[in-house]
């Protein structure tokens, strides 16, 4: 029989981001966003709560097992305290949960223990398309077969610090399948082009980038030679979206709450 009762571990996670929240993120959401930076201390203290850390297995370096309940119960709380400050603090999910998902046994082991191991790091991924009727499943963002790799071009939006990315994933058509690549570091024909305003987010940095023909080994494709199931990450980005649309949800309705009280 199912339960949706949090268990034991769920809940103290969620308390600690619960206080984190309300002590730390919304205290210094205005700041924040006024000037378009969030304190580094800030998203360092949001990230040693562990919340990507429990989603890892202890063989590449965490101290769980992903849990969907878990990941929205915390998407959720941070985006209750602050939607920027709760994207930053989560940002090294967007690299790390789609190689633990759909990576080849050798990218686990490069890059999950690198990524929980350390101090929080700007990871990152490229998915958004700056146009009107982008489609996840049908992206205008090219992937070539080249040789022994691939070449990727196209142009992105919304990409969180992607002016110093510690590590990308960027997602592409390959022969009408969408799937992931690992950007290898310091690959040339990548472009920053500008730091974009989204309301309400302006402390988290977004940026446009754009990709001509940047060249991408056979091995930095997400799961290897015969790639990966790109529905499993869609499906547990779209689970995360929707926990933090509920803390948002919760925040807007305690504002104008409070406001209305203010004005009887």
């Amino acid at each position: 029989m199912y339960s949706f009762e949090p268990s034991e571990e769920q809940k103290m996670l969620v308390d600690a981001i619960q206080r984190f929240s309300a002590n730390d993120l919304r205290p210094q959401a205005h700041d924040a966003d006024e000037e378009n930076q969030l304190p580094a201390a800030l998203i360092e203290k949001g990230w040693e709560l562990g919340y990507l850390q429990a989603s890892i297995p202890e063989e590449y370096g965490g101290f769980g097992d992903r849990s969907a309940v878990s990941g929205v119960l915390a998407a959720e709380e941070l985006a209750w305290g602050d939607l920027a400050g709760g994207l930053a603090v989560m940002l090294p999910g967007l690299f790390a949960v789609p190689i633990m998902l759909a990576g080849s046994q050798a990218q686990k082991e490069t890059y999950l223990e690198k990524v929980v191991e350390a101090e929080w790091l700007p990871y990152t991924a490229a998915l958004i398309e700056p146009d009107y009727d982008f489609d996840p499943n049908d992206l205008k963002t090219n992937a070539q077969t080249n040789g022994a790799g691939y070449l990727l071009s196209g142009e992105k939006c919304y990409v969180p610090y992607a002016d110093g990315a510690a590590g990308m994933i960027v997602y592409a058509n390959l022969e009408g399948v969408t799937q992931g690549f690992i950007l290898p570091p310091d690959a040339g024909g990548v472009e920053i082009v500008e730091r974009e305003k989204l309301m309400g987010v302006n402390a988290l940095p977004l940026y446009r980038v754009k990709f001509d023909q940047v060249p991408i080994p056979q091995g930095y494709r997400l799961g290897g030679d015969a790639g990966h199931d790109f529905s499993t990450i869609l499906a547990s980005t779209q689970v995360a979206m929707a926990g933090m649309a509920v803390g948002l949800s919760r925040a807007a309705i305690e504002y104008a709450r409070d406001y209305a009280k203010e004005r009887e």
